[in-house]
């Protein structure tokens, strides 16, 4: 996972290529000059399947193009804007003020960015990238820089320090850090001062490829479209050092003696994204009993057997181990990261599941950690209370998976789950999980629309909208929220699905039905009388091409409609809890 050069990135932008792309508008707005940025931004996306429209305000033209309502900025709407002030412009700022309001420095240029930000809210639904201040060496006053509030570096660590507490509770605001960046490849490397003098580039031509690469992780965070949910961990000199079956329990280096430490880290590392809801997998060429052992026994294990969801040890081929993984876990095959120390391994795997990431893991276990680190797999736009307790459902799926094989009848085998649904209007509590939802579900989606906390909050605040969220349980234990509804209520006539969305999960166990049911009983309360829904194809959302004709929509042009006063509830196998809906 080589990033491409700056060149190879230009180039891509005259190739011809009829792949389907994700059409996105991005607005760059600079204090310095961007125009390599546009390029860099728009030939990476290509590579990850965007199309991506650029308008670039003229040089250090922020505040003019933000505060005047007819500036191109507002004609031409975009989807996400990047706001990209420099440490280069801003220290220039700095100098100019006077010796007395240097101390107020930062909280004055936050106050600006705090009223940018009201005005694009108020004016756009567009999201909002800001990027965080690169430090750079203080040669005025040294080490006493970072104390000695009148400094520039005092200043740049209080503005980077308030930015993060400035976008808490703004939902549509998406932090670059760009300081980590910096300090991964070094300030050297960040900025060619040649290019700076001359034409006031300060991101040199080298790393014009990793900013493009982490903005467009976040743009597919926030559309989706890119978000990595299972980490698989081969086991043998990879989750720990020697062979299991060789060498035994004992003898496996693991810990922070006798070459194990690497090992530990990258068991740390997997950790850490358990607990923020990554689904953890091993697949690994082992006897299953023999593979266990340490994850049972070793004191020095990080890992243990609870933090795993699925664990696959045979003889078999890997790239089928991990079919059977992803039909397990139900996501798609480019929702998985696979590391594996063998280089035979991860080759056959990318042959054979090409939409699979699979890293190029150094030779050296000493070097893991600093280059999965570098390569930012696993973005994210938002967190929920629900993602600590993912690796639990995903093992009850997999009890579900092997009690269906007992079953000859799938009607017999649905009713024995004893599914029960909680179905409620959304509400404060559910509104990270909401907004979660919006944006990470690509499959079951039939508008693929994207919802910040904000936007959910303004959902439920709206008369003129209604909303659902269904959590389902069965004997194995609790889903979670696993389908949500918004509609919107057109002429007093019509109840339109905005967005109806449904985990995988819980695909052919009657829950589509179920929905269903409810909506066609909200429309029914609210005296309205058609459903109206609608489907935009996306490239991952075919799974539901024909959702609405096979619960007897009617096509009308791109709409699909449904009659309340002739519908009849057609849901089986689910009881439902009794809640007052208050929508």
């Amino acid at each position: 996972m080589i990033l491409p050069t700056f060149q190879k990135l230009k180039k891509n932008l005259k190739k011809k290529d009829n792949a389907p792309k994700k059409q996105l508008k991005l607005a760059i707005l600079g204090d310095s000059a961007t125009q390599l940025v546009g390029t860099a931004i728009r030939g990476y996306g290509l590579e990850k399947g965007f199309d991506i429209e650029i308008y670039e305000s003229d040089y250090d033209r922020i505040e003019p193009e933000i505060i005047d309502p007819t500036s191109g900025l507002y004609t031409f709407q975009p989807d996400i804007i990047l706001l990209f002030h420099s440490t280069e412009k801003l220290q220039i700022n700095f100098l100019k003020q006077k010796a007395e309001r240097k101390s107020s420095f930062a909280i004055e240029h936050l106050a600006s960015i705090e009223q940018y930000l009201a005005i694009l809210n108020e004016r756009l639904t567009a999201k909002v990238i800001l990027s965080n201040y690169p430090v750079q060496p203080d040669e005025v006053f040294g080490n006493f820089a970072l104390k000695t509030a009148s400094s520039f570096r005092y200043q740049l660590a209080k503005i980077n320090y308030n930015l993060l507490e400035l976008s808490q509770d703004k939902g549509n605001v998406f932090l670059l850090d760009l300081e980590a960046l910096q300090s991964y490849v070094g300030y050297q490397n960040r900025i060619d001062q040649r290019f700076y003098t001359q034409a006031s580039l300060v991101l040199s031509l080298d790393f014009l490829p990793v900013f493009a690469a982490r903005i467009m992780d976040i743009i597919g965070a926030i559309t989706g479209a890119a978000l990595r949910k299972c980490l698989i961990l081969d086991l043998d000199n990879t989750t720990w050092g020697g062979i299991i079956g060789d060498d035994g329990v004992d003898k496996i280096l693991v810990g922070n003696i006798k070459g194990g430490k690497p090992f530990t880290q990258l068991q740390k590392w997997a950790k850490e994204l358990k607990k923020r809801g990554i689904i953890l997998c091993i697949c690994s060429k082992n006897t299953e009993s023999v593979a266990k052992v340490p994850f049972e026994k070793h004191p020095e294990m990080v890992l243990r057997l609870e933090d795993i969801s699925v664990f696959v040890a045979n003889w078999e081929n890997k790239a089928d181990n991990i079919r059977h993984i992803q039909s397990v876990l139900n996501i798609g095959f480019d929702s998985m990261v696979f590391v594996d120390d063998n280089p035979m391994e991860r080759d056959l795997v990318r042959s054979e599941l090409p939409s699979v990431t699979v890293p190029e893991l150094p030779k050296d276990p000493a070097s893991y950690m600093a280059y999965l680190r570098g390569l930012n797999l696993f973005e994210t736009a938002t967190v929920s209370a629900e993602d600590a307790s993912r690796t639990k459902k995903y093992q009850e799926e997999a009890k579900r998976v092997s009690s269906k094989m007992q079953f000859k009848s799938i009607d017999t085998y649905l009713e024995s789950l004893e599914m029960v649904a909680d179905i409620q209007s959304f509400n404060p509590f559910s509104i990270p999980r909401i907004a979660q939802l919006t944006q990470r579900s690509n499959q079951f989606n039939l508008r693929t629309v994207r919802y910040t906390e904000d936007q959910v909050k303004a959902i439920i605040e709206s008369s003129s909208h209604t909303s659902l969220q269904i959590r389902l349980l069965d004997k194995f234990g609790d889903y979670g929220i696993i389908s949500l509804i918004i509609g919107e209520i057109q002429d007093n006539e019509r109840l339109f699905i905005d967005s109806w969305i449904m985990s995988c999960r819980v695909l052919k166990r009657g829950v589509e039905q179920l929905v269903l049911d409810q909506i066609v009983a909200l429309a029914k309360e609210k005296q309205l009388k058609m459903v109206v829904g609608e489907y935009l194809p996306t490239p991952k959302n075919k799974l539901v091409e024909e959702h609405y004709k096979n619960l007897g929509f009617q096509q009308n042009g791109q709409l699909w409609e449904l009659e309340v006063t002739s519908y009849t509830p057609n849901s089986k196998h689910i009881a439902i809890l009794e809640n007052e809906i208050n929508s």
